[in-house]
């Protein structure tokens, strides 16, 4: 359940940490060049990674014939319901990691 929020945090973290050294590395008007290109593939990655944790929660979600509030006493609806709070947790992560990501579209600099 928590697979989403913490691949989040460490894109966040990881982003955050690379620009910050590819700025102390270079001048501070230096353009982030070729960090850019890596801050876009560890974007691309922590999604496809939360898109899978989503994938499998949607799947836990799924499983069995059970209504849709899943609040019964039984082990199947706790799945369930753990499956669905896991795929709504992968979804606001997505959001997250995009909206952390907006800061490299708009950022060219290290000023």
């Amino acid at each position: 359940m928590v697979a989403g929020p913490a691949t989040w945090a460490l894109h966040f973290l990881a982003c955050y940490v690379l620009a910050a050294v590819w700025c102390a590395k270079m001048s501070r008007v230096a353009a982030l060049g070729e960090a850019r290109i890596a801050l876009w593939v560890l974007t691309a990655v922590a999604l496809v990674v939360i898109a899978g944790f989503g994938w499998r929660g949607w799947r836990a979600h799924r499983r069995g014939r059970a209504a849709v509030p899943h609040d019964g006493p039984g082990t199947g609806d706790r799945s369930r319901f753990l499956g669905l709070a896991s795929l709504l947790l992968c979804g606001l992560s997505a959001v997250a990691v995009l909206y952390s990501a907006l800061a490299i579209a708009i950022i060219g600099d290290c000023r």
